[in-house]
């Protein structure tokens, strides 16, 4: 599946491809075409479970590897009987107070956790993240959580449940509240409303090696499968 929206957006890929077998040079041809006339760079997630065939393909015609993505998924199922005690004064819960959530996440994410960092090229302007989340809170059965530590916001996150799947997707910690826990209670309270609401499996995705991965498999988190980010530049851009 090919996404479009702006050639400064982290959704500005394509994904699932060689899912289903081989592609047809033409095919890529085309959606080549599509993204350039647009300014827009080809993100290419490709997983390891694609046609092998696909990555030798990519490269032949100019693609860069610029990273690595795992997808890591668990069993649902209320109660969740792993869940740990929060820490005192932490209240997690789904809120309606956009700004507030709004500004949380993006601050998080502006000062990135120890651990490994974001690959060159993929890193994205706040204004960017802002029209996409704002457009993501849009999605039918999109929840947006926050985290507050005595009263004061410490932490955001999102849900997106479809199908009986939870996607966890966009949790941040303010750096003056990191290491306490908030990121596990985020990730719990998600967990427990995802299995309330039917779901049987929720799945999330981390940079390899971070901190993110290692609070989701001390979750009981596995590995499903990694991807590869590979990129192609349109002509105006390349050296």
């Amino acid at each position: 599946m090919a996404v479009y929206t702006g050639t400064d957006s982290p959704i500005t890929k394509v994904i699932g491809v060689g899912l289903d077998g081989a592609i047809a040079e033409s095919d890529l041809d085309a959606m080549e075409h599509e993204y350039f006339s647009r300014g827009s760079a080809v993100r290419a997630e490709v997983s390891t479970l694609a046609d092998p065939a696909l990555v030798r393909l990519l490269t032949s015609r100019g693609y860069v590897l610029n990273g690595f993505e795992n997808v890591l998924g668990r069993r649902l199922g209320p109660p969740l009987d792993d869940r740990p005690t929060p820490p005192d004064g932490l209240v997690v819960a789904p809120s309606d107070d956009e700004r507030t959530w709004l500004n949380v996440v993006l601050d998080g994410f502006a000062t990135p956790d120890t651990g490994v960092v974001s690959a060159p090229g993929e890193s994205f302007e706040r204004e960017a993240l802002e029209r996409i989340y704002r457009d993501m809170a849009c999605a039918t059965g999109f929840r947006r959580y926050l985290a507050r530590l005595g009263g004061d916001p410490a932490g955001g996150g999102n849900l997106r449940l479809c199908d009986g799947v939870a996607q966890l997707c966009g949790a941040a910690t303010l750096p003056a509240f990191r290491r306490r826990g908030i990121q596990t209670a985020m990730l719990f309270t998600r967990l427990q409303d995802a299995g309330d609401a039917g779901c049987d499996i929720a799945v999330v995705t981390t940079e390899p090696g971070s901190r993110s991965q290692q609070n989701v498999q001390r979750a009981g988190f596995g590995l499903l499968y990694s991807r590869a980010v590979l990129i192609k530049a349109p002509p105006a851009a390349r050296p």
